[in-house]
């Protein structure tokens, strides 16, 4: 399943698709109700891949109507969880036997190299649905221990309808990361992909309706931030907002809110990761491996990326020439060829945002230890900067590309120090020999994801999400994802034998 095709099989594929065009409501793709479209584009080649409808708040209004009717009447909430739990699961076969397809649209969508594509995003996709659709019926709600007198049950119900608000870097992966446990919970979700990314989530609905997810109950409204996201995130009927992206968009979804019906709210923003490599860390190749990974998977596109590499002087030298013989591996190019492993940027925009933390290497006359050179005004190659200081803006900001900030440190005081120094707090990781270091760093960093002597994200099992400005009000994946799109019901029943008495006579 997860073994790449060739570049010739691949560019077959692309030639063949038929891509959706539509938003998806009520069961049935649907223009938006203004006829207006917006161009969807390669950004590796610029070629314009499809004009998707520009929807607005008249079509938030549908979506959130036929969602709410759709929840009220039951037609999935009141199902058996074993029934949604058989739903799901034929939705993750048919994702499987599209696979390929999905792959390739994804690539062309978002310039990612259809590697990844093939052999991460949509198998850990097919993998979240799966798995969420698995502990649909393996969650137990709470009786209480109240005495004779009463009977107190603690249950949970889908909190209702549920945006959920993509980003552009991982589009199924984080679809996945929302629907999973919202449906599996039995709510109705309403997704508005990212503008940049629209093609998979629509193939992914129509797809969940050929599995049996009824009319109404998973709705995708294409557009923009302005004219769909917001919306959502002001609209009455709207019980929670689920949104993956960055901290400044994040903020305005709790102001919304707050301007609205104080529908709750689930964050998951920006990062600025560090790697912290200690004087005693075993095997530099391993770390060196493992942090090439980290920071150029996916571009550096990516909120848990290693964009601080914080290591001990004494080594730094060393390691720099190992992670310098791992980016040999690490080509750039056509995302279609499965030889390249960075792809293009998203759009031309994001690149000139990219290219400018470049040109602060220039200004403040550090060092390119690797890389450093842009193609074609969409392809930054990997690279690596060398003696960026805390006050540098390499150090402090989210840069969401392919560079890597170096900064020394001497003792593990002046480490935890350095991994602390940032509004952010999603991930870390930490390399060392030692246990002793191993925890301590682990538990003296603030972030909510923290890997010792590798880089990752956990598996579908483990909770992911970050302190400080990464995040806010709950987590992605897991068991706990599921609390995020469920209420907290407590019944109490009154037993006593008074109220028995009464009811006999």
């Amino acid at each position: 399943m997860h073994e790449p095709l060739t570049a010739a099989e691949y560019k077959a594929i692309a030639a063949g698709l038929q891509l959706p065009t539509n938003a998806f409501i009520d069961g049935a793709f649907r223009p938006a109700n203004s006829g207006k479209t917006f161009t969807s584009t390669n950004p590796a080649t610029g070629e314009v891949l499809a004009e998707i409808a520009a929807c607005d708040s008249s079509d938030v209004d549908f979506a959130v109507e036929k969602a709410r009717q759709a929840f009220d009447d039951g037609r999935w909430r009141h199902l058996s969880p074993g029934e949604r739990k058989e739903v799901l699961l034929k939705l993750a076969k048919l994702m499987e036997q599209n696979r390929h397809e999905l792959a390739v649209l994804e690539s062309l969508d978002s310039g990612k190299p259809v590697r990844e594509c093939q052999t991460v995003d949509v198998p850990d996709t097919i993998h979240t649905i799966r798995w969420h659709a698995e502990l649909i019926d393996k969650i137990y709600d709470n009786t209480n221990n109240v005495g004779a007198n009463a009977l107190a049950m603690v249950v949970r119900e889908p909190i209702g309808v549920v945006g959920c608000v993509l980003p552009w870097n991982f589009p199924l992966l984080m679809l996945a990361w929302k629907i999973g446990p919202a449906l599996a919970a039995g709510c109705s979700v309403i997704v508005k992909p990212a503008q940049e990314t629209t093609l998979t989530t629509l193939r992914v609905a129509e797809l969940a309706h050929e599995a049996g997810i009824p009319a109404g109950v998973f709705n995708v409204v294409t557009g923009s931030g302005r004219e769909v996201g917001e919306p959502i995130g002001l609209h009455m009927d709207v019980d929670m907002v689920a949104f993956t992206g960055s901290t400044p968009t994040g903020r305005r979804f709790l102001r919304y809110a707050a301007d609205s019906n104080l529908k709750k709210v689930v964050l998951e923003c920006g990062g600025k990761n560090p790697a912290v490599v200690l004087a005693d860390a075993e095997d530099l190749d391993l770390v060196a491996e493992q942090v090439v990974n980290g920071a150029f998977w996916n571009m550096g596109e990516n909120c848990s990326a290693t964009s601080r590499l914080i290591v001990h002087a004494s080594i730094k030298d060393e390691l720099l020439q190992r992670i310098g013989a791992y980016m040999r591996e690490w080509k750039t190019g056509d995302p279609l060829n499965p030889e390249n492993r960075i792809g293009a940027l998203v759009s031309k925009t994001h690149f000139e945002k990219v290219k400018s933390f470049l040109d602060d290497v220039k200004t403040e006359k550090l060092s390119l230890a690797h890389g450093g050179e842009t193609y074609e005004g969409v392809f930054i190659e990997p690279t690596v900067v060398d003696g960026v200081t805390p006050k540098s803006r390499l150090f402090q900001e989210e840069i969401f590309g392919p560079i890597l900030s170096v900064t020394t440190f001497e003792n593990l005081a002046e480490a935890t120090a350095l991994a602390n120094d940032t509004n952010y707090g999603l991930t870390a990781s930490i390399y060392t020999g030692s246990l002793r270091n191993a925890i301590r760093l682990s538990r003296d960093i603030r972030a909510g994801l923290v890997t010792v002597n590798c880089f990752g994200e956990g598996d579908a099992s483990t909770p992911f999400g970050g302190y400080k400005e990464s995040g806010f009000g709950g987590r992605d994946k897991s068991v706990f994802a599921h609390d995020n799109y469920c209420e907290l019901k407590t019944i109490w029943i009154d037993i006593s034998e008074r109220s028995v008495d009464e009811t006999i006579r």
